[in-house]
């Protein structure tokens, strides 16, 4: 089998490691592994390994937006996680939050707007995010916060469109889905923004899986969870991200987005979650490749 990572997103060190740790993991559990970083030669690596099945660890743009899902379509070899239309539709900010509305699940409002228009004046009340709509990991993420004077100043390498979604104060929640059910969902702690850094960097973030909430928010989080995997025709494994504010209970509780490839070292969200349901991480691995071979 191939396990493909790095590749040429935003996100490349991120898939690095996810790959990394789930070709150890898979090897532990018996398969033969071929780790390719994926690049322009990739459908050439392909055809010349022949692997029986595909292992996606891509994050980002390509690896995980329904292209390479399309590469390996052509190629007729199986993989794990998404399929090309649910990959495309949950890279896709703006229009995953009309699948989750039109499936009647709460979003907050948010539009597309340019930079341009961004910089020249507030396109929306404060607070509100700025945010590439077609990245992950809350790469290039602005929070501009209430009663800021002026619009914020973008870098350079920010995208011409751009979202701009009203900020919810509040917890950071997340829940997996797997093999047709939601596991469990974790609190996501840290001193200040969930960004990049907060996400990756040692002790940026402190995780308590299963969260301490209320039921009726711990079953909505599952709930709401399942029914947008579903939604977005997800396969395989994906991480629903939540937003609470704990003082309007359940109407506090939106959806931001849907993770198709959700990082995957062994204290990633993912494996965390799974490893509270009784399973390790090497379970986990072997249990996304039997999946993508079963759907095969």
């Amino acid at each position: 089998m191939v396990v493909l990572l790095g590749g040429p997103s935003a996100e490349r060190d991120v898939s690095l490691s996810s790959g990394k740790e789930c070709a150890a993991a898979l090897r532990a559990e018996g398969f033969t592994v071929t780790e390719v970083d994926a690049g322009p030669d990739l459908a050439q690596q392909l055809a010349q390994i022949a692997p029986d099945v595909v292992f996606n660890a891509l994050h980002g743009r390509w690896g995980e937006d329904g292209c390479v899902q399309g590469l390996l379509e052509w190629l007729g070899l199986p993989y794990t996680h998404s399929g090309i239309l649910s990959s495309a539709l949950a890279m896709d900010k703006e229009r995953t939050k009309q699948v989750y509305r039109e499936a009647g699940l709460p979003v907050v409002e948010s539009h597309l707007a340019t930079k341009a228009e961004i910089e020249a004046a507030h396109v929306m009340a404060p607070p509100y995010v700025v945010k590439p709509y077609n990245e992950g990991s809350s790469v290039g993420v602005y929070l501009v916060t209430e009663g800021a004077n002026t619009p914020p100043k973008l870098s350079p390498e920010m995208p011409e469109t751009l979202m701009v979604e009203a900020y919810v104060p509040g917890r950071e929640l997340t829940t997996s889905v797997m093999d047709g059910r939601a596991l469990t969902v974790t609190d996501i702690i840290t001193s200040g923004w969930y960004d990049y850094d907060a996400k990756y960097s040692d002790g940026g973030s402190r995780h308590v899986c299963p969260a301490e909430l209320p039921q009726e928010i711990f079953d909505a989080c599952l709930d709401y969870a399942l029914r947008a995997h579903e939604a977005l025709g997800c396969a395989g494994v994906s991480r629903t991200d939540f937003r609470w504010d704990e003082s309007r209970g359940l109407a506090g509780l939106v959806l931001l987005e849907t993770n198709t490839q959700p990082g995957m070292t062994p204290t990633s969200l993912v494996p965390e979650q799974a490893m509270a349901c009784g399973m390790t991480f090497g379970a986990l691995c072997r249990w996304m490749v039997e999946d993508a071979l079963e759907r095969a």
